[in-house]
C-alpha cells in the first residue's frame, strides 16, 4: 500500500476490525498506510444513513445489488463505468480494474455459503478519490496469494493487484450484519485539489 494517506473507519466496535491483507490486529478502528497526509473515513456499516459529516466527506454515492453469481462481475464493472462517466473521474479504468477484482473475490467468497447470497457495492467520491466498497455473507478473510511462483494458486492474484493499482485496501467484519467488506481507495491524480 502506498501514499501517505491513514484511514480510519467510523463506529467499528471494538474487536471487530482487520488490518489489509492479513487480518492481523484489532481495535476501534481500521488503520492502513502511513500516518500523515490526509485522513480518509471508511464507514464501517456501509453507508446507508444519511450522516451529514459523510455525506460532505463524500457527496457522491452510488449503490448496487447483485446476486453473488459470476454474472455480477461484469454488471458491477459496467455500472462503474457509467456512474464514474457521470462524475466526470478520469481514474474510470482503474476504479473499474478494482471493482471487477473485488467484486470477483466476493462472488468466490460466496459460493461456501449454503444459502444464495447477494453482494453489495457502493462506490463513494469526493470528486478526486473513489471508495470502493464490496461486501459479502461470507466471513472468510480475503487471502492474497503468495508472491512467489512456487506459491501460484487458484485465485488471490487480483488482491495483489487492487493493491498495486488502489492507493489503500483493506478489509473488515461487518457483525450487525454479518460477512464483510472489503474497500479500496483509488485517487484521481489529475483533479484539482
Amino acid at each position: 500500500m502506498s501514499g501517505g494517506m491513514n484511514v480510519t473507519a467510523l463506529f467499528v466496535p471494538a474487536g471487530a476490525a482487520r488490518a489489509a491483507g492479513g487480518g492481523a490486529g484489532t481495535g476501534s478502528a481500521v488503520t492502513a498506510g502511513a500516518s500523515g497526509v490526509a485522513n480518509v473515513r471508511v464507514p464501517v456499516l456501509p453507508p446507508y444513513s444519511q450522516d451529514t459529516s459523510m455525506a460532505r466527506e463524500w457527496p457522491l454515492r452510488s449503490f448496487l445489488e447483485l446476486g453473488a453469481y459470476p454474472g455480477a462481475v461484469p454488471c458491477a464493472r459496467l455500472h462503474t463505468t457509467a456512474v464514474l462517466w457521470e462524475w466526470g473521474l478520469s481514474i474510470g479504468e482503474n476504479v473499474e480494474l478494482v471493482v471487477s477484482e473485488i467484486v470477483t473475490n466476493a462472488v468466490h467468497a460466496s459460493r461456501a455459503l449454503t444459502q444464495p447470497s447477494v453482494l453489495r457495492l457502493w462506490l463513494l467520491s469526493d470528486r478526486r478519490r473513489v471508495l470502493v466498497m464490496v461486501w459479502d455473507g461470507s466471513r472468510n478473510p480475503p487471502a492474497p496469494s503468495g508472491h512467489g511462483a512456487d506459491e501460484i494458486r487458484e485465485g488471490g492474484w487480483g488482491l495483489l493487484l487492487v493493491e498495486t493499482i488502489s492507493d489503500q485496501w483493506s478489509w473488515y467484519f461487518v457483525p450487525q450484519t454479518g460477512g464483510k467488506v472489503v474497500w479500496a481507495l483509488c485517487t484521481d491524480t489529475k483533479a484539482g485539489k
